[in-house]
């Protein structure tokens, strides 16, 4: 069955592999595009290891309901985002989802059907890691105007992640391109150190012909902020903020030049 997602574009972040930083960059992407003036939803839709409730300070909401006789879901909302997850709905924030397949699924069709989006212009999904039932009804069932693909440097990441990529490809999924995370260390001496090897993000775009959106170095200060639940790109310095905006507009590039293809 058909998901109308509540938005005029909906971008999937996935990777295939979890650690990469995924959920980090589609809340961060999410926050710079709401500073463009967008109108922005976040749904989690890693139903077994929620992690954008605290990535944007959510973590001690639980999930409201509408008034009236057709009740909804209302969104937690913060940094001017709209936001979702099955981490909003358990009594306690380390509930564990001890779910099969098929009920994870139906939760994921509730947290995208049953909630009070209103008129978004962008609905942002962070996926869970690998290629099973949730990224399957994902690529299969959501009318999605593109994909993000996270990895890292180090082919113990890109291996899993050419497995994503495939997968989009064959079910015709647009993808806007791959985002290289943690690349690099950039010390107070000037130096700078690949602890997970380097050109891993580029060579997974030129062998599945998609865009290279760009790199992001392995940032203390960036990991600090979101344990605190805020996001860089409206929290952090002016360097943090720009790298997220620029990501924000080079992936408004892909889109724009998707929909006149």
């Amino acid at each position: 069955m058909s998901l109308l997602a509540p938005a005029r574009r909906t971008l999937l972040f996935t990777s295939g592999k979890g650690g990469v930083g995924k959920s980090t960059i589609a809340v961060n992407v999410a926050s710079a595009l709401a500073r463009r003036g967008l109108s922005v939803g976040v749904l989690d839709a890693d139903v077994y290891g929620p992690s954008v409730p605290r990535l944007l300070g959510l973590e001690g909401e639980r999930v409201r309901w509408s008034d009236g006789p057709h009740s909804q879901m209302l969104p937690a909302e913060n940094f001017g985002l709209k936001v979702m997850s099955v981490g909003l709905t358990t009594p306690e924030s380390d509930t564990p989802l001890v779910w099969r397949s098929s009920v994870a699924v139906s939760a994921l069709r509730q947290l995208l059907t049953d909630t009070a989006w209103g008129q978004l212009d962008v609905l942002v999904i962070d996926a869970p890691p690998g290629t099973g039932d949730v990224q399957l009804t994902l690529a299969q069932d959501v009318a999605l105007s593109a994909a993000v693909v996270v990895t890292t440097p180090q082919p113990l990441a890109t291996d899993d992640v050419r497995r994503a990529l495939r997968m989009l490809q064959e079910v015709r999924v647009p993808i806007a391109g791959v985002v290289e995370n943690l690349s690099g260390f950039h010390a107070p001496d000037g130096g700078v150190h690949q602890l997970f090897g380097e050109g891993g993000g580029r060579t997974l775009a030129d062998d599945y012909g998609v865009p290279f959106l760009g790199q992001l170095p392995i940032d203390p200060e960036l990991r600090a902020l979101c344990d605190q639940g805020r996001p860089a790109a409206a929290c952090g310095d002016d360097e943090q903020m720009r790298r997220f905006a620029d990501l924000a507009a080079r992936i408004l590039e892909q889109l724009a030049d998707a929909r006149r293809q």
